[in-house]
């Protein structure tokens, strides 16, 4: 049930209009400002039906007391018996919703509050979609700014960068869908993790914020550290079973207000420092930021099997690794340097592939498409090959006897290709040389 604070120093006309309101709302009364803050404080009313003119506060002053102690329009209507336009301008200034002229019918005035209540639910309703992350419910990016540049300024407390570690594998692996899922029971740990009167944010992707009011100490942030990788790994067995080895956790980066300073976007920048510190330490865990220092951090890293789910690859197919250039370069150097180690040889062959006839049945493309695709289906799993511009494409061969071998996998590359119908607008070139001469 709405509630509503009806504020008239005519105790007859106070009674009056309780007696038309007290069926469809709960409603408190007082009979002076200073009385109408106190119960206001305590209630938190969701409109304010008032009086205008009242000794001591009038209507006007306990409005504009009420929005300056809470910072925000409180919706206000006021009961009088003036016919001013002037005074009704002056209250639509100050941010009133409505007037009403006593005497009133109980129907107008129902009427008129309903219809006050109705804005505000559609005016927060806006604001609320406005500001929440449609995924996590969570403050979004820019809502979280505001708040906390007004916090950091005003507040104490510990301003917490959580970031989630390993979330791209859960989407690699198991589908957006279930990292969705992941995202949305992560939100539901950092809400556990804090108290209602703290605030969280969704900064974008897997990167969290939070502010945790009166906490000024490692213990306190260290628990919390805890309790969020805990259940982390909890809730990620629930959601993909007790068999997944996906290295989900959080790292937290801290910095205290305002022992740093009061600025939300220089605490940012501590904050974050904080955060790449516990990154570069295995993740996991939880860093505080100071000035000149690097505190101690404490940081759970990861097994060996969790390595080597981060490094391998994902969902791999038949057929040579296709690769980008630059990725593709990396593995051509490394073989260049360690060249003397290995007993049989590695080659570089190059294919230029160039069109031999004229055909619209066949763009180049689409023929470079299913060139590569030949390639790929015809060398084997341990060869690399990448696509260099337009029309050419190289294949690192790696363990061959050279010659043989290069003979033998151009024969298949060449059946393969000849099996298409289209391959007759195309044909290629190919040269090669040993990587490790």
């Amino acid at each position: 049930m709405k509630k509503i604070l009806i504020v008239d120093d005519m105790i007859v006309s106070l009674m009056m209009t309780e007696n038309m309101l007290a069926d469809q709302y709960e409603t408190f009364c007082a009979s002076s400002g200073k009385e109408a803050i106190e119960i206001f404080r305590k209630e938190k009313p969701d409109m304010v039906l008032s009086d205008l003119r009242m000794p001591g506060m009038s209507g006007y002053e306990l409005q504009l007391a009420l929005q300056e102690e809470y910072h925000k329009i409180i919706p206000f209507m006021f009961m009088t018996a003036d016919h001013d336009e002037e005074t009704e301008s002056k209250g639509f200034d100050n941010g009133a919703m409505d007037f009403i002229r006593k005497p009133f019918r109980p129907d107008v005035l129902l009427r008129r509050v309903a219809n006050i209540l109705q804005t505000v639910e559609q005016i927060q309703g806006l604001k609320k979609d406005a500001e929440t992350d449609k995924l996590t419910g969570l403050l979004n990016k820019a809502s979280s700014e505001k708040n906390l540049a007004h916090l950091c300024k005003n507040s104490s407390g510990a301003l917490l960068m959580v970031d989630l570690d390993s979330f791209k594998l859960v989407n690699d692996i198991h589908g957006h869908a279930m990292g969705d899922k992941v995202l949305i029971n992560f939100a539901d740990i950092l809400r556990s993790a804090v108290r209602s009167s703290d605030m969280i944010g969704r900064m974008g992707g897997d990167e969290f914020i939070a502010f945790c009011q009166g906490v000024h100490d490692e213990a306190a942030v260290a628990q919390k550290a805890k309790f969020i990788n805990e259940q982390v790994t909890i809730v990620a067995k629930k959601l993909m079973g007790e068999n997944m080895n996906i290295p989900l956790g959080a790292s937290i980066g801290c910095v205290f207000v305002p022992l740093n300073g009061t600025d939300f976007a220089d605490l940012y920048k501590k904050a974050d420092k904080a955060l790449y510190i516990v990154k570069q330490n295995g993740k996991h865990g939880y860093s505080i930021y100071s000035e000149g220092t690097q505190e101690t951090e404490t940081v759970e890293t990861a097994d060996i099997s969790q390595v080597e789910m981060i490094l391998s690859e994902r969902n791999p197919e038949e057929g040579a690794f296709v690769l980008p250039f630059e990725n593709f370069r990396t593995i051509y150097r490394f073989l260049k340097r360690t060249r003397g180690f290995y007993s049989k040889s590695t080659c570089l062959v190059v294919f230029n592939m160039k069109r031999h006839k004229e055909g619209d049945k066949i763009t180049s493309e689409q023929a470079n498409e299913q060139f590569l695709e030949t390639l790929r289906k015809t060398f084997r799993s341990g060869d690399v090959i990448t696509k260099n511009g337009n029309n050419q494409f190289l294949v690192l061969l790696t363990n061959t006897n050279a010659q043989r071998d290069v003979d033998s996998a151009i024969s298949r590359v060449n059946k393969k290709w000849d099996s298409y119908a289209d391959a007759t607008y195309f044909w290629f070139d190919y040269e090669w040389n040993l990587v490790n001469r």
